[in-house]
């Protein structure tokens, strides 16, 4: 399998996670909401381990000085809060809200961030010196996208649409991945300085498990509850240290 075929069969793949809501559609919503919390802690801890064991090592052992890749991690984390805070990509967890207007602003939102994991998943293809970074970094946007789609399709169900319709919606938005991707790859042969992607990305997931995923956990703080997260962090972390072992080996 070559480079940009790797590449468009990760992304396409992920793309294909947004119609993860089917699933759901029959649960009760207390279930759902039990189910989907502890898939944010895994997701939050996919995130983590894929940034720590994966892309950054990567990036410790390709570029030099080791400032920068600080450098580019700060970077990271300071582009995806300014696509939240300027292009208000932010999930409706108030009682309150715009519902109708969130719908749509959600999806175009989204699909921003989608087009981003895209670029981090070529990135990591491009970089790595074979297809483990790809494969790895691809399993952690698969974690931690698989709660954010369930809670994309509530959100266009609850904001108006038909369940045929979010899913639908849901997919095109998800497809920005694709273009996220292709543009990376075929942008990277004309500079030298792709390696840089990688702590960049690292400072993405950084980013989405300590901001966007992490504070949706402290919400719910039943003691049982408070368990299964720290239990689906830890098992998210795990997985990932797994995967490193596995792929390097």
């Amino acid at each position: 399998m070559d480079q940009l075929t790797a590449i468009l069969a990760s992304v396409v793949g992920v793309s294909l996670i947004s119609f993860v809501g089917v699933v759901f559609v029959g649960l009760k919503e207390n279930l759902l909401r039990r189910v989907v919390m502890a898939l944010v802690g895994f997701a939050s801890g996919t995130l983590l381990g894929g940034a720590f064991f994966h892309l950054l090592p990567e990036a410790v052992n390709e570029i030099s000085p080791p400032t920068t890749i600080f450098y580019f991690v700060i970077f990271g984390i300071v582009v995806f809060f300014s696509v939240e805070k300027f292009l208000h990509w932010r999930h409706c967890h108030e009682e309150e809200c715009q519902v109708h207007t969130f719908a749509y602003t959600n999806l175009v939102g989204d699909g921003i961030h989608n087009f981003v994991d895209g670029m981090i998943i070529a990135a990591a293809f491009i970089a790595g010196s074979d297809f483990s970074l790809g494969i790895s970094t691809t399993l952690a946007v698969v974690f931690h996208e698989i709660p954010q789609e369930i809670g994309d399709f509530a959100v266009c169900v609850y904001g108006g649409f038909s369940r045929r319709k979010a899913l639908t919606y849901n997919f095109i938005s998800a497809l920005t991945a694709v273009l996220g991707a292709v543009v990376t790859y075929f942008v990277v042969y004309l500079r030298s300085n792709y390696i840089l992607l990688i702590p960049f990305a690292a400072g993405g997931f950084i980013y989405i498990a300590a901001t966007d995923l992490m504070p949706e956990l402290h919400k719910r703080s039943h003691a049982v509850e408070s368990i299964v997260q720290m239990v689906s962090i830890l098992l998210g972390l795990g997985l990932m240290a797994y995967m490193t072992s596995v792929l390097a080996g």
